[in-house]
C-alpha cells in the first residue's frame, strides 16, 4: 500500500486564516479548504488555486469557519467568479441565517449574507452542509459529538460551535446587517449584490477592482467573542495522522467537547500531530485547561500581527511551557516585530522549542504531519 500522507498549507493570508489541507497517497491527493483569509489576501488564495493540477481541482471539503471578515471575504470573492468554476468542491460548510433558525443562534452580517446567496445561488442542492443533511454544524450536549468521514477515510470530530455559542450570535447578525435586508432574505441579499455593476459575472465580479477592495477592507471589524465563538473547530484525523483546527472558537467550548470525546475514547489527553492555533495566538483562546487536555509537538500560528497584534506573547508562552512532548515545533506563517523574538536560537535552547518561518510574506508555509 503507497505511504500515506497530511500536510496542512497556511497561506499567506494577512491577519486571517487560510488553511489548504492535503492528504492521500501517492496514487491520489484529497483536499480540503479551511476559511479564505481578509480581502487583501485573495490573491494568495488565487494562486494556490491556479497552481492546482488543471485535471486535480477537487475539493472533499470548503470549511467557512465564521463570518469575521479576515475569514470569510476569500471565500466570498472566490465563489462570486462567474461559473463554470475551475475546482469542484462536494460539500461546504458554512452556519448562515437559516441554520440559526434551526440552531438558535450565530453571528453574520453582510458578508454572511452574501456568501449565504451565492451558495444558495451557485451551489447544487445538497452541497451546503451537505454532510448534516443542510442543517446546521453544532455539537448538542444532548447527542454525541457530530462524527463525518470524507471520500479516503478522512475522519472529521465536530468540537465547535455550541448550541449557546450559536445563540449570542444571533443580534449580531440582525444588528450588522441593519435595515437594508430581513436575515435570512437570500432573494434580497443577492438583489443587493446585483445592483452593483462590479459584482455582475463579467466585470471583475467582487473586488478585482482597487476602489471595491478598499470598500470592503473599509467593512472589516475588530473580531468580538461572540463571532469568534461561532467558530466551527474539528479534529481531522487520517490513517494515523491528526490536527486540530481551531478557528478562533472559545477554549471553553473547545475544552467542552475535548472532555467528552476523551471520556468516550478512554483518555486522559488527546495526543494529535498538530494544533492549528485558536484566534491566532490571542491568549484569550489557549488556556491552561485547554493545554492540559492535549498533547502536540507542533502548533501553527496563522497571522502577519496586523490590527490585533497577534500571536500574543502570553499564548505562545503557555504553549511551550504546558507541552509534554519534548521539544515543541511552533510555525508561524509570517515572520514580524510579534513573533520575532521566538527567533532567537538561545531562546529555544533555553525553552527547548524550535520556530519556523515562512521564508517569505508570499510564500505559503507547509507543514507535514
Amino acid at each position: 500500500m503507497p505511504d500515506k500522507f497530511m500536510r496542512v498549507e497556511m497561506l499567506p493570508a494577512l491577519h486571517g486564516d487560510c488553511l489548504f489541507v492535503e492528504y492521500g497517497d501517492a496514487t491520489r491527493t484529497r483536499r480540503l479548504l479551511i476559511d479564505g483569509g481578509p480581502i487583501g489576501a485573495y490573491g494568495a488564495l488565487q494562486d494556490r488555486m491556479e497552481a492546482l493540477p488543471a485535471g486535480d481541482r477537487r475539493f472533499e471539503l470548503m470549511v467557512l469557519s465564521h463570518v469575521d471578515t479576515d475569514h470569510i471575504d476569500g471565500l466570498v470573492r472566490l465563489f462570486a467568479n462567474p461559473k463554470p468554476w475551475p475546482f469542484v468542491v462536494k460539500d461546504v460548510w458554512f452556519n448562515g441565517w437559516r441554520h440559526l433558525e434551526q440552531a438558535h443562534g450565530l453571528l453574520g452580517g453582510k458578508q454572511g449574507e452574501y456568501f449565504s446567496a451565492l451558495l444558495s445561488r451557485r451551489l447544487e442542492d445538497g452541497i451546503w452542509n451537505g454532510a448534516f443533511d443542510g442543517d446546521a454544524v453544532v455539537v448538542r450536549d444532548d447527542e454525541a459529538l457530530p462524527e463525518r468521514t470524507l471520500a479516503g477515510d478522512m475522519k472529521l470530530t465536530l468540537l465547535s460551535p455550541t448550541v449557546p455559542k450559536l445563540v449570542k450570535m444571533r443580534n449580531a447578525w440582525r444588528k450588522d446587517i441593519g435595515d437594508a435586508i430581513e436575515p435570512g432574505d437570500l432573494d434580497a441579499a443577492w438583489e443587493l449584490l446585483a445592483k452593483q455593476k462590479r459584482y455582475l459575472p463579467g466585470q471583475g465580479l467582487l473586488g478585482s477592482t482597487p476602489a471595491l477592495d478598499a470598500l470592503l477592507a473599509k467593512q472589516s471589524r475588530p473580531d468580538n467573542a461572540a463571532a469568534n465563538g461561532s467558530s466551527i473547530a474539528f479534529l481531522a484525523e487520517f490513517a494515523g495522522k491528526s490536527c486540530l483546527f481551531l478557528a478562533d472558537a472559545h477554549a471553553d467550548a473547545v475544552c467542552a467537547s475535548l472532555k467528552r470525546l476523551l471520556e468516550q475514547r478512554g483518555l486522559e489527553r488527546l495526543a494529535v500531530d498538530a494544533v492549528k492555533v485558536s484566534h491566532h495566538g490571542s491568549k484569550g483562546n489557549t488556556t491552561d485547561d485547554l493545554m492540559s487536555l492535549i498533547e502536540s509537538p507542533r502548533f501553527l500560528f496563522s497571522t502577519n500581527g496586523a490590527q490585533f497584534g497577534h500571536p500574543d506573547q502570553e499564548a505562545v508562552r503557555r504553549v511551550i511551557g504546558r507541552s509534554t512532548q519534548g521539544k515543541t515545533e511552533l510555525f508561524f506563517n509570517y515572520l514580524t516585530d510579534r513573533n520575532r523574538e521566538w527567533e532567537a536560537a538561545r531562546l529555544q535552547q533555553q525553552l527547548n522549542y524550535a520556530a519556523t518561518y515562512a521564508v517569505g510574506d508570499d510564500t505559503p508555509l507547509v507543514v507535514q504531519l
